[in-house]
Formats: structure tokens, sequence, C-alpha cells
């Protein structure tokens, strides 16, 4: 009666012979390769009636193991000036670098048993509680800071706008620009608003190019200040004020 041998299933040659080290119970970084390669070739030899484009990884493997076994065996020649190569190096660095991978394999095998017992629930916000809005406390939002503050950087900033002008280039002729929609800039700013969570007030008046898109600006953080979509903070009195967001971004 024919012997009957039944192999464990194996990946590659690489899962292979990260078995038989720990099968072995020896060091990764000190590999007896005589024995190792002993044993991979009694499996290579049994797992020969296998698929040949399974079994040819294994034999490229099986010819690594013998060129590296051949070379241990050989006697070594170095020089006093250089440091002695191990030939099983690459393999040492193969084996790690699989085993790695292999254990993080796991883990994501382990994470999508876990997900497979997570239940997410649809909201049931009640409408009430959904379209609840906190009320808006203006002088909280203020935070100690005067719209007669914010007037004196808005008109500074308008007095820096006016340094701009070329006394030279303005006199060749005058390019009207189209009007700036309150509306487009309201638009604008709520969506600055949501990606930015801080930014500065002065910085955000020098940015704009004319004198309009500065005063229409100016009047959109007012509106967006009265509806409690922005919170206007400064730490101390001499310090930039700061603008904090209080919309979501989308």
């Amino acid at each position: 009666m024919e012997l009957q041998v039944h192999l464990p299933v194996f990946e590659g040659p690489l899962d292979l012979l990260l078995h038989l080290i720990d099968k072995n119970k020896v060091d990764i970084y000190d590999i007896p390769i005589v024995t190792i390669t002993d044993q991979y070739l009694e499996y290579v030899d049994e797992m020969k009636r296998q698929d040949l484009n399974v079994m040819s990884e294994f034999l490229v493997m099986a010819a690594t193991l013998l060129s590296i076994k051949s070379k241990m065996l050989l006697p070594k020649e170095v020089k006093p000036d250089e440091e002695e190569e191990d030939p099983r190096a690459e393999l040492v660095q193969q084996l790690l670098e699989y085993k790695m991978y292999k254990y993080i394999a796991y883990e994501l095998r382990d994470k999508q048993v876990d997900a497979d017992h997570v239940l997410f629930k649809n909201p049931t916000i009640p409408d009430e509680v959904r379209c609840y809005e906190e009320p808006v406390d203006v002088c909280e939002l203020m935070s100690g800071i005067s719209l007669n503050r914010l007037n004196n950087i808005f008109q500074a900033v308008l007095r820096r706008e006016k340094g701009r002008i070329d006394p030279i280039r303005s006199k060749f002729g005058q390019i009207k620009q189209e009007e700036v929609s309150m509306d487009d800039k309201m638009l604008f700013l709520k969506g600055f608003a949501a990606s930015h969570r801080t930014f500065s007030f002065r910085q955000l008046l020098e940015d704009q190019s004319t004198k309009t898109e500065i005063i229409v600006t100016f009047l959109c953080i007012l509106e967006m200040i009265r509806f409690g979509q922005i919170k206007i903070v400064q730490e101390h009195i001499f310090d930039d004020i700061k603008i904090e967001s209080q919309l979501q971004a989308a």
C-alpha cells in the first residue's frame, strides 16, 4: 500500500522557510543553513506531484539554499581590510520582510473579522432636536471687542489701500471693475470660515484687491457676527483681532 503524505499548505517558499525556522527554534539571523536546506529539500521532494507552476517557485528557492550552503562550506578568503560577507544576509532580509507583511495580513484579517460584528444604526433624531439652533449671544461673540475697534482697523486698511495708488500710472486711464456682489462675497466668506477655523481680521481685509471689496467684506463680517456664524476674539488689548468660525466644513 502506498504511503500517503499530507503536507500543510504553504503560501510560497519563504513561508516554508519560516515554518522550518520556527519548527527548529533557531535564530533567524543565524540560520543553520545545512540543516534547513536538507529539511527544505525533503519537503520539496514530497511536493513533486504538485502543480509544476507552484513547484517552480520552491525549486528556485532550493537552488538558492544550495548555493548558500556551498558558499558556507567552501574555504573563505577574507582580506584584512574587508569585512566577511555572510552569504545568508540577503535571504535573512527577505525572510524578515515577508514575516512583517505576513503578520500585517493577520492583523488586517482580524480587523475584518471584528468588523463583521459591528452594526450601524440609522440616525433617528427627532425633528425638534434636528431643527434646534442654539440662541446667539452677540455680546459673548464679541468677547469685549467694540465695533469702534473693528472700525479703526477697517479705516486703517482703507488708508493703506489709498497708498497703493501709483501716481503716474493712475493717470493713464481708468479700467472699471465689475461690481462686487455682496451675496457672492458672503458665500466666499462662509466657505473660507468653514475651512479656516481661525484667521486674522486685519489680514482678511488686506487680502482684498480694491476699496469696494474691503467695504463689502467688512459689511459681510458684521452680518456674520450678527447671525452668530463667527466670533471675534482679542486676547490682549493691542493684539491682532482674530475671527473664530462657528461654521462646520461641508
